[in-house]
């Protein structure tokens, strides 16, 4: 089965990350109405600052 992802980047100020988790878990589930397989959010874990992101590691705090 093929399959397609969507990938995004996007800086959240970490005060604001409980509420961004929120509007994520509700975004999971309208996404989920109109067809996603499935639907994550991540936030980065092991990224080094920087002007750019080369490579890091993320961990997953939805899963819808």
């Amino acid at each position: 089965m093929a399959r397609y992802v969507d990938g995004f980047v996007l800086p959240v100020p970490r005060k604001r990350l409980q509420a961004y988790r929120r509007m994520a878990q509700k975004a999971g589930k309208v996404w989920r109405e109109h067809g996603a397989l499935e639907f994550r959010e991540c936030v980065a874990d092991d990224v080094k600052p920087g002007k750019r992101m080369i490579y890091g590691g993320f961990k997953v705090v939805v899963d819808a």
